[in-house]
């Protein structure tokens, strides 16, 4: 593989406090110096990137592949065709697939397809529950021998406290957390919509903020409990952001992330009963949208994950009773994450990268994260300041089930690399590529 600089872009990289115009170069794969020295190696190919940030590439600890059994829906390489296409170069896949992705040879399967498709990683994740019944502890040894990173039962929240228990002290052996999907069933049974007075003036049933919080309140009690790493997923309230940073105050082993979808909308956006807008957990009130977004300012919630849930167009076209619930997000979280988080100033451009890149790869234990020199060569390149319109047909995603068609937003991905070899590149990348020099 010939060697490749980047030149003249602004490289931020937060696990450096990098945040500056420079040049990168990447050799066998792997990240082999940064600086404004770097010349120009034989036979390098120079890729001009004046006025794009290099960044290390995103990741995502929280996709779903549908791939085995729903392959209408989305398969493992269309989901990593669509993460290279926003900048993700490492996306970790949930288990609720047909069937379900409980033993060893279901994890071997999920990573030999993410490796076959030779474009963003795609790294496993296993479930909690044999069949995700809730029932009996999956073998989480065998499943991470074969590459599972997390564990989960995600679709279904794990019910039992004691199997929860169980689950976060077995996990602790091979260092892997276990994610939840937080949300009281008895309490939430039913539901189709945040309960509020959107939910009552469309006549539909509502799920109250109290089914998230307290199960993400159980699950911290847990986490003290055993000491084991507990993931919350798709943080939605602020009640459940106020009990994370209690836990963190604390010092126990818990973190969680929000999807983009959760800091960008809220519960009006179903009216006109729009099923692009019915989720799991559901869109809230402004207030509870507010303080997901500071909560990722301030880094009590540690990372941006879509929840990419692709769905075939004619599921959406039910009645919003019957529709179910999720929406794509590869392909806009960086946009959106710039225009609500960053553009609004709540924060940096490098915390957003922190909440993207380093925070997952450092959490999960993951490759990439970083342009340290001896990484892995896993960039973005994107140009904060250009806009693009949402179009659902051009998604590289099965799926076009997304709210935001048709708006204009931030940030355009440029190219994405995964161990320095081109895995997406934007049309106008050719024009830029500069074979001799920059």
């Amino acid at each position: 593989m010939k060697p490749l600089l980047f030149a003249n872009g602004r490289v931020v990289d937060p696990s450096q406090q990098l945040d500056e115009v420079t040049s990168v170069l990447v050799q066998d794969g792997r990240i082999a110096g940064i600086g404004r020295d770097l010349g120009n190696p034989d036979g390098a190919d120079v890729i001009d990137a004046t006025g794009w940030v290099i960044a290390p590439g995103l990741i995502d600890v929280h996709v779903h592949l549908r791939e085995p059994g729903q392959e209408d829906r989305e398969t493992i390489a269309t989901g990593a065709m669509s993460a290279a296409a926003g900048g993700f170069t490492g996306i970790c896949a949930m288990p609720n697939t047909d069937p379900v992705i409980d033993n060893q040879g279901a994890v071997g399967f999920v990573k030999a397809k993410g490796e076959a498709a030779r474009l963003a990683r795609v790294y496993p994740i296993g479930c909690v529950s044999v069949g995700q019944r809730g029932e009996q502890l999956a073998e989480f040894g065998e499943m991470a021998a074969a590459g599972a990173v997390a564990v989960s039962d995600d679709g279904q929240p794990i019910m039992s406290s004691h199997l929860m228990r169980t689950a976060l002290e077995y996990a602790r052996t091979f260092g892997i957390p276990v994610a939840d999907h937080c949300e009281d069933m008895p309490l939430a049974a039913g539901g189709a919509m945040h309960e509020g007075i959107v939910s009552t003036r469309l006549g539909l049933k509502g799920i109250p903020a109290a089914a998230e919080e307290i199960h993400v309140a159980r699950d911290i009690i847990l986490a003290e409990l055993t000491g084991g790493h507990v993931h919350l997923c798709h943080m939605s309230t602020r009640g459940s952001v106020e009990l994370i940073r209690r836990a963190k105050e604390k010092g126990l082993n818990v973190t969680a992330e929000a999807a983009p979808h959760h800091f960008s909308l809220t519960h009006e956006r179903c009216d006109g009963y729009d099923t692009n807008a019915k989720m799991n957990p559901p869109l809230r009130e402004a207030e509870d949208r507010d303080a997901i977004r500071m909560a990722l300012a301030d880094g009590t919630l540690d990372c941006v994950a879509t929840d990419h849930a692709p769905h075939h167009y004619d599921a959406k076209e039910r009645e919003f009773d019957d529709a179910p619930n999720g929406i794509v997000g590869l392909e806009t979280a960086l946009s959106l994450a710039l225009r609500e988080l960053v553009l609004s100033g709540l924060m940096t451009l490098p915390k957003l990268i922190e909440r993207m890149s380093c925070a997952p790869a450092r959490l999960w234990h993951l490759p990439g994260g970083t342009l340290r020199p001896g990484s892995v060569a896993d960039l973005a390149l994107f140009d904060p300041a250009a806009s693009w319109t949402v179009d659902p047909a051009r998604f590289r995603s099965k799926s076009r089930n997304t709210p935001w068609a048709g708006e204009t937003l931030p940030g355009v991905v440029h190219a994405t690399f995964v161990a320095g070899r081109r895995v997406f590149s934007a049309a106008d990348l050719g024009p830029r590529r500069h074979p001799t020099g920059a």
